[in-house]
């Protein structure tokens, strides 16, 4: 199995950090966020791994090629943003084999992805979680406050796909796969759910992220 990291977006909700450096090298516990998911994506078995890069690029591929990962890395490089389905079409042609994994370049989970590869040309999900404090209320009185929780069965794009070859040709040159051809195979029935219950899943946009994230990554990812 092989993976796609989607990592070339500009990261302009961690600036300043990102002014410095690509998104995929802002540390949690002094480790970069693209050498996390390096680690996940080892973790079962997945050996050959494109990365998508665009921002400050040089950086980022310079980084990998120096550290010793023991993984095939190769690079897409996207002169202008092609959004995710663009990116996803260029950097599967050099992929060989059925399928393949895509993963955001900014979520760090335990999501088990021998689950995600049963099914093919899948989404994985989590259910939705508020960025809010929950209000418990009774007969126009509040009986108790909740922090964060999940909705249960509301059910949330956790941004990893298992997609197979085929795919490619229908992807878009420029645009994002979640507004193009999801979408449409949304409609047709050709898009499957995988559903994933009391998992780790953070999608690293803010500083707050880095900080709740980085309370649960060594156990996320041993």
């Amino acid at each position: 199995m092989r993976a796609i990291i989607l990592a070339g977006g500009k990261g302009k909700r961690l600036k300043p950090v990102t002014d410095y450096i690509p998104k995929p090298l802002v540390s949690i516990n002094n480790i970069p966020i693209i050498e996390w998911q390096i680690r996940y994506l080892k973790k079962f078995g997945i050996s050959e791994i494109i990365i998508c890069i665009g921002y400050k690029k040089e950086i980022l591929e310079n980084y990998l090629n120096i550290k010793k990962l023991n993984v095939v890395l190769k690079f897409s490089n996207e002169s202008t943003p092609l959004g995710t389905g663009g990116a996803i079409k260029k950097a599967g042609k050099m992929i060989k084999g059925k399928s393949f994994i895509v993963i955001n370049g900014d979520i760090i989970t335990n999501i088990d992805l021998k689950k995600l590869v049963k099914k093919q040309n899948s989404v994985a999900s989590i259910e939705l979680r508020t960025k809010f404090g929950i209000l418990e209320i009774e007969d126009k009185k509040i009986i108790n406050f909740k922090e964060k929780k999940e909705i249960s069965e509301v059910w949330m794009n956790a941004g990893i796909y298992h997609l197979n070859h085929e795919i490619l040709k229908e992807l878009p040159d420029k645009g994002d796969i979640e507004k193009t051809l999801f979408p449409e195979y949304a409609k047709k029935g050709k898009l499957n759910l995988v559903k994933f219950k009391n998992v780790k899943w953070y999608s690293i946009d803010s500083f707050k992220d880095m900080e709740d994230c980085s309370r649960d990554i060594n156990k996320i990812i041993a």
